[in-house]
Formats: structure tokens, sequence, C-alpha cells
């Protein structure tokens, strides 16, 4: 039996509805949807007119800036909204750019909030044309940037403060450095002497280290090495090497002597899994009180050779073949030479950072042959003269210089010259 209008489940009526009913409940829901995801949107949109004048802001956006709808909408423009600077920018870089493109997105500016804080924001806007193809709104959508202005300044703090201890890492790096180095060399009768070290790398300590020091009965003793590797454990090394061979002169001053003393301190101390070794030369000055000019006997423990350049304007490199590293074998042999330095002669230790370092033309190694015919050029010469001549060297190698330099130059003057007034 058929029932007008509905019929009747459980006691209750229920009316019939068709597809043209749910079809329009589903649309009043759509539009309903639409609205309040325009509303209350995760995002702030606006919309104003092409003078800028606000026509139309979502709740979201309102709340942001705690202001009332009715004292934007039609009274104010996107621009009043608008820090100082970012009013600035609008006018001048913003709004022509948008004219020309049509659209410009991922601009960041600052919102002017009711309480007079600032909100961080980035701001898409895209002109809306009528079918005539004339211009007729502007939509404009505005991201919060709070989160990301926070994460932007967290990194760049951060940044500023790894600047800030990178640069005390290299003034401790620089003061670590002087303490290795002697404050000043030993003034010797007779003798000039001039030293340089060339730091390669601020970040890093170098192993390179240098010394001249009185000894007993008028002799002097010299030394120059380079400790394998950088940093605070090659500091450890060059201190021990630096102050065992003053203490093993003292004890014992022939060069052979000492670099054994060394060798056998290093092999003990450092025999581990990480073995520390060096390579040195050291020198032992006898005044020639007769002739004047000074007796030199050179020990080298694989050291590159020194360079004797004469005052008859030759140069020549004093071999010592043979020579081990010091620290490696509890045994090493040390190869020595001697050498009699005169008046106008002038005698040049360095490491191997010279030698080694990166020409600009090409990138080849300098090599000893270039530091050879260097010391051909200059001969005769004073020792503040070569040290002048390389430091300018090494100034033109800019960062081909991978390895901290030490050089150390000791010249005798001619007697009633210049150089000995």
């Amino acid at each position: 039996m058929g029932r007008a209008g509905g019929e009747e489940e459980g006691g209750r009526n229920v009316e019939q509805r068709g597809p043209a009913d749910e079809r329009g409940q589903f649309l009043a829901l759509l539009e309903d949807s639409a609205e309040d995801l325009y509303e209350n949107a995760p995002c702030g949109y606006l919309s104003t007119l092409l003078d800028g004048t606000i026509a139309k802001i979502n709740t979201t956006l309102l709340g942001w800036l705690g202001h009332e709808r009715d004292v934007l909408v039609g009274r104010r423009t996107f621009s009043d909204l608008l820090t100082v600077g970012g009013r600035l920018y609008h006018e001048t870089h913003f709004v022509p750019l948008l004219r020309m493109q049509g659209e410009i997105s991922g601009i960041a500016l600052e919102l002017n909030a009711a309480d007079g804080s600032r909100l961080p924001v980035l701001v898409t806007s895209t002109v809306r044309t009528g079918s005539d193809g004339e211009p007729l709104l502007i939509r404009t959508t505005v991201f919060d940037a709070r989160d990301r202005r926070a994460y932007e300044s967290e990194l760049l703090r951060a940044r500023q403060e790894s600047e800030r201890e990178r640069e005390r890492l290299k003034a401790l790096n620089v003061t670590l450095q002087k303490t290795l180095l002697p404050p000043a060399l030993a003034n010797v009768p007779g003798l000039e002497v001039a030293a340089y070290y060339h730091i390669a790398s601020l970040d890093e300590v170098g192993g390179d280290f240098y010394d001249l020091f009185p000894l007993a009965d008028g002799t002097w003793g010299m030394f120059l090495g380079d400790v394998c590797g950088k940093g605070a454990a090659a500091a450890a090394v060059t201190s021990l090497a630096r102050y065992t061979l003053r203490a093993a002169a003292v004890y014992d001053p022939d060069p052979a002597a000492v670099l054994t003393n060394l060798n056998t301190v290093l092999n003990h101390e450092y025999n581990g899994t990480d073995p520390r070794f060096c390579t040195v030369i050291f020198g032992l000055l006898t005044p020639d009180t007769d002739r004047g000019g000074f007796h030199i006997t050179l020990a080298s423990g694989g050291h590159p050779p020194a360079l004797l350049m004469r005052a008859d304007g030759t140069a020549d490199y004093l071999p010592t073949p043979g020579g081990q590293l010091i620290g490696i074998l509890p045994h090493a042999h040390i190869a020595t030479t001697t050498l009699r330095l005169d008046p106008g002669d002038t005698l040049l230790l360095h490491t191997d950072g010279l030698t080694e370092a990166r020409t600009p033309a090409g990138g080849d190694r300098y090599g000893d042959d270039a530091l050879h015919d260097l010391g051909h050029t200059l001969a005769p010469t004073t020792a503040s003269a070569t040290i002048g001549a390389i430091r300018d060297l090494l100034d033109t190698f800019d960062a081909g210089v991978e390895d901290d330099t030490a050089i150390l130059a000791i010249h005798v003057p001619r007697l009633g010259s210049e150089e000995q007034r």
C-alpha cells in the first residue's frame, strides 16, 4: 500500500529525497566549505583595487594583524600595512614589476600589526583581468614567515658564532706558533743573522722551527727543522724537539750527537700507533779569531741541504747524503759536513715549504733547482737581503704556498764594509 508524501518506518515519517535535492545540498555544502577555506586558510588572502585599496581580506590575515575588517576594507591600502622600508620597496620595485609581469612571488616584506609589532611575511601577488584583458584587481597571498625568520636568525647567529670561534682559534694558533719560535735570535759577534717564518694557514699550527743560541767556549748552536703534520699534535712534537735540541747541545755540542739524542727522545716518545718524526739540520759555529769568519759543522737528519752563497758570486748546496728522518728508527744515520764561512759568504737554511710551493705560472713546484738559481743570482749577498728576496718570492706564490716555511740565513760581513759597521 502506497504512502503519500513518505512512508512510515519504526513509527517515524521519512520524506523521500530525490537526486536534485541531494545535489543541491552538496553544492550548498561545497559553497560553504569554499568560503570557510578562504576565510580560515593557513595563509592570508587579500584582494585590492588597482590603486591598492583593500577590497577583501580573509579572517586569517586579520587575526595575524589584529585589525577589524571594517577598519581596512575600503579605507586602507595594502601599502598602508607595510613598514616604511617595505612601502618604499613596494612603490619602487614591487608595483612596477607586477604591472610588467602580471605576477610577482616570494617577496619578503614586513606588515605592521595593530599592536605596533611587525609581522614578517612572504607575499605573492597576481593581477586579475577581465574578459577584455584589462586589469581589474590584484589578488595577494600572504604567508607567515615568522618561523622562517626565526630559523634564518638562528642560522645567522650560529654562523656569526662560528666566525668568532674561528677568529679565536686563529688567534690561539698564532700565539701558540709564536711560543714555538725564539722571541729573538742571539746576537753573534762577527755574524749577521736573519730569519723568517711564513704561515701557510692561520687555521692550523705548523711544525717548522729554528733557533740560534750560545754554547760554552765561544761557540754557537743553530738548528732548523720541520715536524711531520700540523695542528696541536705537531706543535707538541715541535716544542719537544726544540727544547731537546738546546738541552742536548749543552750536554754535547757535537752536531751528530745532538741529533742522535733527539732521535732517541722522539723514537721513545712516539713509537706507538701514531709515530711522529721530523727533519732537522743542526750546526755548530766556531769563530776563527785569526782569519775571521766561522768554522761550521752541519749535521742533517733527512733535511733539505743548506745553500751556500759565496763572496765570489757562486752558489752551491752543501750535500749531506744519507741522513735519515729523526724519530723513525731507534738508531738513525746522521750525515755531517763541514765548511768555512768566510767574510762575504752567506749560508741559507730552509724547510721544504719553500721548494714545494707551487708557482703562479702553471702551478709547478718551485723546486731545488730554482732555489739554487736564485742563490746564484743573489750572491754575493747578506742575510737580510736573502730573507727579503725569499719573502718577496713567497708573496708571489700566494696560495701556492701550501706548507709553512721557515728560513734562517747567516752572513759574515766583510771587514771594513758597511755591513760590518
